[in-house]
């Protein structure tokens, strides 16, 4: 799809909640809800957003439907990397399992059975969020030296990678160094994701860059199958799970402005907010202009 018609696409009011499908329902994360089909995964993205850990009141209308189509956009691009886990022919597969509504389609895909790795792979090419805290703190991230005197947003000598834990639903996911990351998941699958997810940051970067963004960091999860091949999965490459910079506002020794839900973060600190349930109500400025970030990333890429 083209932006136009994606943008078209969006609804008037955020869908928090997917109900009414013939489906047995697996589960439920911060922004998606996972169906069994069967022999494969709807993997259905609402417009929830999640800050600090926290499901807020209100979503985002049509952020379910731009993840999703960026998502499809992303691994399309990746493909020649890495397999992911994308049935052929999605439309068919919609057709054939008789899910016609086109909201759902747009915010959907259907996937194969995998066995998600227990560990976030992240990858970082600049000092910025927790990295930034962690390196003013001890000169390291994730166990990891970095040379004295870098500023707030310095891009690194090269991209690292930084996993940390998958923390159960409320608690917080926590750094881990690379003796930690292959004793959790062994190190011969540890040094696979490790490379591919350097190798994927680079790319997306590359791409990002030649769209005016910067492609600070981003998480990437992976999947293996019966036979232990690997499998890039979930959302790839998205606001949710990257932090995107426009280029021509980069700054060194500040945090840039960014293409994702930080904006909302901003407001939220201004309230002295707790950050625990329940979380405040989002006013209609914060929702709209936090739209527009989200559709402005996926048009750069896009065009």
């Amino acid at each position: 799809m083209n932006f136009a018609d994606i943008k078209a696409s969006l609804p008037a009011n955020a869908v928090v909640s997917i109900e009414g499908l013939p489906f047995p329902h697996l589960a439920s994360g911060k922004v998606r809800e996972i169906f069994d089909l069967g022999d494969a995964l709807l993997l259905t993205a609402t417009d929830r957003l999640s800050t600090f850990d926290v499901i807020m009141p209100d979503g985002i209308p049509g952020k379910g439907i731009i993840l999703t189509q960026m998502s499809l956009w992303w691994f399309a691009q990746l493909e020649g990397l890495i397999a992911n886990h994308l049935l052929p022919d999605q439309a068919g597969e919609f057709a054939r399992r008789g899910i016609t509504d086109r909201d759902l389609q747009l915010r959907s895909m259907i996937v194969k059975k995998l066995k998600p790795l227990t560990i976030e792979c992240v990858a970082r090419g600049y000092l910025i969020g927790s990295g930034w805290s962690a390196y003013q703190k001890t000169g390291e991230v994730c166990g990891l030296k970095l040379p004295a005197g870098l500023r707030q947003a310095d891009k690194l000598p090269a991209p690292i990678f930084t996993p940390t834990t998958k923390a159960p639903k409320g608690q917080h996911d926590e750094p881990i160094n690379d003796a930690q990351g292959a004793a959790t998941i062994g190190e011969k699958l540890y040094a696979q994701v490790k490379a591919h997810s350097l190798a994927l940051y680079q790319f997306g970067h590359d791409r990002a860059r030649a769209a005016g963004m910067i492609l600070a960091d981003t998480k990437f999860e992976f999947g293996t199958d019966a036979a232990g091949r690997l499998f890039l999965i979930d959302e790839v490459l998205t606001p949710d799970s990257s932090r995107y910079w426009p280029a021509s506002e980069y700054r060194p020794g500040m945090s840039p402005p960014s293409y994702d839900k930080q904006f909302v973060r901003d407001h939220l600190l201004a309230l002295q907010w707790n950050q625990t349930p329940p979380a405040p109500r989002l006013p209609a400025d914060v929702i709209s202009r936090t739209q527009e970030k989200y559709l402005a990333a996926l048009q750069n890429l896009l065009g």
